[in-house]
């Protein structure tokens, strides 16, 4: 038994140590430039494929929020006015809240489902179902 604690503790030893702040998801920093008066932001549909929702939607709620108007071009969302990225960082955590996190379990995995007339989130870890309180 003693050679297996020592193999264990071998193998401890050369486990990486994970650093981690109890959250599995984070949503990616919003990146992007100025050009004039416009914000040209070049990581937006990275940030949408990785909180799985469609880019319109997240975009219409993006330009809503901000009360911006924007254009795709490429792979590049531009918003026809000068908006700082703390603003649009803030933005996108509103609409991970709103839109991807479950209310009940907290994680990610979940759908937006269509009932009727009513928008839910549809949590497939637990199966929990919440509406959706804001309208795009």
């Amino acid at each position: 038994m003693t050679d297996y604690e020592k193999l264990l503790d071998e193998a401890y030893k050369e486990v990486k140590e994970v650093k981690d702040s109890g959250e599995r998801f984070e949503i990616p920093k919003i990146q992007g430039h100025f050009e004039g008066k416009k914000t040209i932001l070049t990581n937006f549909f990275q940030i949408a494929a990785h909180i799985r929702r469609s880019p319109e939607h997240f975009m219409k709620f993006m330009l809503k929020e901000l009360a911006a108007a924007g254009t795709v071009d490429g792979d590049r969302l531009i918003l026809n006015m000068k908006v700082p990225s703390v603003k649009i960082n803030q933005k996108a955590e509103d609409y991970v809240k709103e839109f991807v996190l479950c209310k009940e379990c907290k994680k990610p995995d979940t759908e937006l489902v269509k009932q009727d007339r009513l928008t839910l989130v549809h949590c497939l870890a637990c199966g929990a179902k919440h509406p959706v309180h804001s309208k795009i």
